[in-house]
């Protein structure tokens, strides 16, 4: 007669009582590639903010007290400000501020999602109400790239 020796039993994460916590454990993961990601993107559009904006302000300005200073200069600073308008134009077409703006967002719904799916981790079972409740907080975070206030129990909106 053949016996099991004494020990932990292994549960294969495929059993019912098992897949609300291995899909709150995907969520957890998702929710941390994904707040990275955001954070690195709202770092970009930072940057790519200043680096328009910046020979912008700059340009505008050079071109004005050349086009005062002589007559003869009047011709390199219109050229000097179509420059300068072209930049303006391109940080008003890419929106770099809001996008900048939506990314953050982002990246605090995500934490939020990843903070969610740890607290429901800690316990000793997760049930599929918990899972609902992961999923609730992953769809306010989707929702956060396009500026949408999220539903009242979930991610907290960033202030102005």
């Amino acid at each position: 007669m053949a016996t099991t020796p004494p020990g932990p039993v292994s549960v294969s994460r495929n059993e019912p009582s098992n897949r609300p916590r291995a899909e709150v454990e995907r969520l957890r993961d998702e929710a941390t590639r994904q707040k990275d990601l955001a954070h690195r993107r709202a770092e970009f559009w930072v940057k790519a903010d200043i680096a328009l904006g910046f020979p912008a302000a700059l340009l505008a300005g050079v071109s004005g007290a050349a086009g005062l200073a002589s007559a003869d200069a009047r011709v390199p600073a219109a050229l000097v400000a179509l420059v300068a308008a072209g930049f303006a134009a391109g940080a008003g077409f890419l929106r770099s501020d809001s996008r900048r703006l939506a990314n953050k967002r982002a990246r605090q719904a995500w934490a939020f999602v990843e903070a969610r799916a740890r607290m429901k981790l800690a316990k000793e079972r997760v049930l599929p109400e918990d899972l609902g409740e992961v999923l609730e907080s992953r769809q306010a975070a989707l929702a956060a790239y396009e500026g949408e206030e999220s539903p009242p129990g979930t991610a907290p909106a960033l202030p102005g």
